[in-house]
């Protein structure tokens, strides 16, 4: 996937005629859903789509954006940084529904400093289900990692541009030609108060956990990251159409461990076909960088899709070769995106189908984690709260986090979940106000509580 890797050239490209009105600006409705359902980030900030260096919009650590990236063309964006954090920032791009997209069409996200040498690269793809869903690549500058370039405090930018299978490129299909909408987001991670072992942990032989047996709870997933549906361990069901994506989030602690598998319904008996790679299921970190994916063909029968034996939540993991490894290097909320290809809907038809996700925390008790030389932004992205343990235990409860920009807690903060409830059960306007009032407050107090007691607990932590 070129994760942590250098790369010396990245595509050229004519930047199409249509460039110039998309520099221009980004749709208006920066907080609506956008194509193929996916829920934007509400409180996202709207970047244009620079095609220079000169002319690239700042991106903010601990932002939402929302901007745009056309067929042809590099666009650029800029971050500044100190020289002793590592930064990390996240591009997800979403194609149109019905899209004619081949298996490598996606995007490449590359960070470079100021004077154009490449600290990493990364590609993203929509797959073998060659069904338009969102694709998500990721750029970091990795502070104290022995290399002589992306280390000095400063400018760096942001590159990304689409990439286009030969088949795409000859095609003059205006689905491929349309420009494809973008959320981006930044996050620093602060630098340890002492250095530890730069290696990664030992290979660990453990017996392949089994999933999660007994009967589902109803959980709908969420239409995107910022309003992703918080899970702990069990077993959640919804229903999914195909060309759609789900997203779901679950605390994973320092020392614990994630495993997940996904089952998909079978069809009505009288479907018959096969469509390749038809279930997705893709794992993010809490700075939503790639850590792993598996994909299920689909031929009536119930199908199951489970992620990589993943090793417990440790610092030094970033140290390691594998993406499913490395990714796994600090507590805070993970993210799975579960999606059906579209081309389910011309065998079996348009559905919905019955969804069944088996999430396992394994490690219940929590270990301590590195000794951070200052706070991350945003604050609590890189560890669990006692608010979102409570949220992961009652598979809900209205808990929003990540890496977000505007107001904590995104798209279902505020408790969005418990006014759903409330409304429901017919409670007066003036009742519901003045209960989600209280839970304001009541979260807001845990909140402080909670960081005063991690900043205690962070001083006395050894380096994990």
């Amino acid at each position: 996937m070129g994760r942590y890797r250098a790369d010396a050239v990245v595509r050229g490209g004519v930047v199409a005629a249509m460039t110039g009105a998309l520099v221009a600006g980004v749709p208006a409705s920066a907080g609506a859903a956008g194509p193929g359902g996916y829920g934007f980030d509400p409180a996202g900030r709207a970047l244009s789509a620079a095609t220079t260096t000169s002319a690239a919009g700042l991106l903010e650590p601990g932002g939402t954006y929302r901007s745009a990236l056309p067929a042809e063309g590099r666009t650029y964006y800029r971050l500044a940084l100190d020289a002793r954090s590592t930064a990390y920032v996240a591009v997800t791009a979403v194609p149109p529904s019905g899209a004619q997209v081949a298996v490598t069409d996606g995007i490449r996200v590359a960070l470079q400093d100021a004077d154009g040498h490449y600290c990493s690269t990364d590609t993203a793809s929509v797959g073998a289900a060659r069904s338009p869903r969102p694709v998500t690549a990721w750029g970091t500058r990795e502070a104290d990692d022995g290399r002589p370039s992306c280390q000095d405090a400063g400018t760096y930018y942001v590159v990304v541009e689409r990439l286009r299978s030969s088949s795409s490129s000859s095609s003059v299909s205006s689905s491929f030609s349309s420009a494809w909408e973008l959320e981006l987001t930044a996050a620093v991670e602060a630098p340890l108060k002492e250095a530890g072992p730069t290696t990664a942990p030992g290979t660990e032989t453990s017996a392949s956990t089994p999933p999660l047996a007994g009967p589902a709870r109803k959980r709908p997933g969420g239409n995107g990251f910022a309003g992703a549906a918080v899970v702990g361990q069990g077993v959640w069901s919804d229903s999914l159409t195909p060309g759609r994506t789900l997203f779901y989030k679950v605390p994973v602690d320092w020392g614990q461990r994630l495993s997940v598998t996904a089952e998909l319904g079978s069809a009505p008996d009288d479907a018959s076909g096969l469509v390749a790679g038809a279930l997705g299921l893709s794992l993010y970190n809490p700075a939503r960088v790639p850590v792993d994916d598996a994909t299920a063909s689909y031929g009536g029968s119930q199908k199951t899709a489970a992620l990589d034996d993943l090793p417990p939540v440790r610092y030094r993991n970033r140290y390691a070769v594998h993406d499913e490894v490395s990714g796994m290097r600090f507590a805070g909320t993970y993210y799975l995106a579960v999606h059906l290809s579209e081309r389910v809907a011309e065998r079996f038809g348009a559905g919905p189908f019955d969804l069944t996700l088996r999430v396992r925390v394994g490690g219940a008790e929590r270990q301590p984690g590195p000794g951070y030389a200052g706070e991350s932004t945003p604050a609590d992205t890189f560890r669990v709260t006692d608010e979102e343990r409570r949220a992961a235990a009652l598979g809900g409860g209205g808990f929003a986090g990540g890496v977000t920009g505007g107001a904590p807690g995104g798209a279902d903060a505020g408790g969005g979940t418990a006014m759903k409830v409330l409304a429901a059960g017919g409670i007066g306007a003036g009742t519901l106000l003045l209960a989600v009032l209280g839970g304001w407050t009541l979260v807001a107090r845990r909140r402080a509580g909670s960081a005063a007691a991690q900043t205690r607990v962070s001083a006395q932590n050894p380096t994990a």
